[in-house]
């Protein structure tokens, strides 16, 4: 079979490796078919880890995917798979806090090799049969929207409250549609790249401005108030401020952008001063049910994806989506 494995710092190599052996119990054959590219994957390729996380062996990247079961109780069905292997054991994961499982394993990370390959053996349970209506490419960004759908819930979304989304890649753009599905009174969102803006109004912002514009805008939007809730998406100190800017005394921010260092800053007097909460966002939990509840009308999912490549053309992908030309990215492995 043909794989994609990462070496090192925008190392990645395609070429044919060993099929993967039979399934164990619990587990099915999958063949894969999209692989969506998420920032944390470019982060991967071109800082060579996340935080204190770094490559310390090859890698295969790819966590958000679909694929077509070749066993197990799906088999021959199409389904889109939870990258993350949870123990199952521990106090978090019978509490019900998967994603802060201490034991996780995930796919593309450490020595757990992910989807951009041809073939590969994953749990039953983190296995999740798609409707006919959601394709093999949205059923790979089951997973960012996994995502968004956590970050609005960690943001406390309410209906009526008035929400900004900093940082507008499609994880942002898909809070801006779970939060106004969730009924918030007003989306807003800031994003520096002018395409990205027209994509985030699409899917349902009421505004958006550049971070340069986002103090004034959010100002003039909300007669000096502040918004309610910030999702912060952009994984910058500068994103962080902007968020401690626009949010309103005694309101909420959720802390979902990745940075490329292993800390970030905030302006902790302003902070300060207005009593701010901040809440860490952890990948998703649980989400997929939901997720295809939402991809199945109120989402359109599809319409994300700006570029497709082939798995041969991985390392192209990867180039392409990190210089960010339009929003998804995603790698076509195989059709169902």
């Amino acid at each position: 079979m043909i794989a994609a494995r990462l070496h090192a710092v925008g190392d990645l190599r395609v070429a044919a490796e060993s099929e993967p052996g039979p399934a164990p119990a619990g587990w099915s054959a999958l063949a894969v078919t999209s692989v969506g590219i998420c920032g944390s994957d470019l982060h991967w390729f071109a800082d060579g880890g996340i935080g204190e996380n770094r490559i310390e062996q090859p890698v295969v990247p790819g966590h958000e995917f679909a694929a077509v079961a070749v066993s197990g109780p799906f088999a021959g069905r199409r389904v889109a798979v939870d990258p993350a292997i949870a123990c199952n054991s521990c106090e978090l994961c019978l509490t019900g806090h998967h994603n802060l499982c201490p034991a996780v394993q995930f796919a593309g990370h450490g020595d757990l090799d992910g989807a951009l390959q041809e073939r590969l053996l994953w749990p039953d349970h983190l296995l999740h049969p798609l409707p006919d209506d959601i394709s093999d490419d949205a059923g790979a960004l089951l997973e960012p929207l996994g995502v968004a759908i956590h970050a609005t819930k960690v943001g406390h979304v309410r209906p009526e409250c008035d929400v900004l989304v900093v940082g507008a890649g499609p994880i942002g753009v898909l809070a801006v549609a779970v939060a106004r599905h969730c009924g918030a009174g007003r989306v807003f969102a800031v994003e520096p790249l002018e395409h990205r803006q027209a994509t985030a109004l699409r899917n349902g912002a009421d505004q958006v401005w550049s971070p340069e514009q986002a103090g004034a805008g959010v100002s003039d939007a909300t007669r000096g108030r502040g918004v309610d809730v910030v999702i912060e998406l952009a994984g910058t100190d500068a994103a962080i401020a902007t968020a401690v800017a626009a949010a309103r005394p005694g309101g909420r921010i959720a802390l979902g952008g990745i940075p490329s260092e292993d800390t970030s800053a905030f302006p902790a007097a302003s902070a300060r001063r207005k009593g701010l909460t901040f809440a860490m966002v952890r990948r998703m939990n649980d989400t997929y049910p939901r997720a295809i509840a939402l991809a199945t009308g109120a989402v359109d999912l599809d319409s994300l994806v700006t570029a497709r490549y082939s798995l041969e053309d991985a390392a192209e992908a990867f180039s392409a989506a990190a210089e960010r030309r339009g929003d998804k990215v995603v790698v076509a492995v195989s059709s169902s």
